[in-house]
């Protein structure tokens, strides 16, 4: 299965509510699509790209140290190669993320200088404006703006993170170790992505598709939008979340296996409440007593698996 199975939408006919049909179907049976991205956001994500990449591959341990936040919860600055386990989280393993990653968010950011920083600033803000315009489009879709206020509720507390995906050394290759990031979906109204292929072709990015993995290619002039966990809660179960992951090539495709992945997760503030049947009908993995729980409940659980400041997961 390629990925013209996976639909492409252009950003204006979604905003003005054009190809209704076949965006419900994508919503509704594969919660991922693919949508044009403007050149201006192409040349931002460049630009944040040089920087990062230059700190990854440049920086000193001092300046990665300044830049890691000590709080796991936190998704803030650097995180080291390996740092994190979406396994752990999701109680899928105990295998880490093959990735190192650098975070802000709207506050407490940490930045290696204002000229980084302004550059990132710029970058997020333009992706979170983005993000609220798909996600619109996608509530509305699925008849969420009947009984809510859509304004407040993409009035939000989103992360923009930026990962690197090296080269992975042989024993983690797909004989050894399958994934670079365990299966998961996002606890996000919904996902942008805009990933960098791999020099060899391998595709690392899948979900899942009628119980199946199936590769979401890069596209040229495009990003990948996954909707989140917080989608079917907004739309009484209607928006499907799909899980995805981040395979590992083979070991005769090692060479040549690096990409980045740059994602803006559209988050709902920590005091957004939602029913925790809905949820579990949902097929999501909640675990409260309670009829209803806050978003900021929700993501503070994603922890439990924590146990040392040295060895911290991640929830996104």
């Amino acid at each position: 299965m390629n990925y013209s199975v996976i639909q492409m939408f252009e950003m204006e006919a979604l905003a003005q509510g054009q190809h209704s049909d076949a965006f419900c179907r994508a919503l509704f049976e594969h919660g991922v699509f693919y949508v044009r991205e403007d050149a201006h956001i192409k040349r931002m994500h460049d630009a944040a790209m040089d920087v990062v990449m230059d700190l990854f591959q440049n920086g000193t341990l001092e300046q990665k140290q300044a830049l890691t936040n000590p709080t796991p919860r936190m998704r803030r600055g650097f995180s080291a190669l390996e740092a994190e386990s979406t396994a752990k989280i999701t109680n899928g393993g105990q295998y880490t993320d093959y990735s190192m990653v650098y975070s802000v968010g709207l506050g407490d950011n940490l930045f290696p200088s204002a000229a980084f920083e302004q550059v990132w600033q710029d970058y997020f803000n333009a992706l979170y404006a983005r993000s609220q315009t798909i996600a619109a489009a996608v509530l509305r879709a699925a008849g969420a703006d009947a009984g809510q206020d859509l304004a407040q509720v993409l009035d939000c507390d989103p992360l923009l993170r930026f990962r690197y995906f090296p080269e992975v050394p042989a024993d983690r290759c797909a004989e050894q170790e399958p994934r670079r990031m365990a299966p998961h979906y996002d606890l996000s109204i919904i996902t942008l992505i805009q990933q960098t292929p791999c020099a060899n072709g391998f595709v690392s990015l899948q979900c899942e598709i009628d119980g199946q993995f199936v590769d979401i290619p890069p596209v040229p002039g495009a990003m990948v939008v996954f909707c989140g966990a917080v989608a079917p809660l907004l739309s009484n179960g209607r928006i499907r979340a799909p899980r995805h992951q981040v395979a590992s090539p083979p070991m005769d495709r090692r060479v040549g296996s690096s990409r980045t992945s740059s994602v803006l997760f559209l988050r709902p503030t920590p005091d957004f409440e939602f029913s925790v049947p809905l949820a579990r009908a949902s097929g999501l993995d909640v675990e409260f007593t309670g009829d209803t729980a806050t978003f900021g409940d929700w993501i503070g659980g994603n922890y439990r698996n924590l146990r040392t400041a040295a060895s911290p997961v991640t929830a996104e």
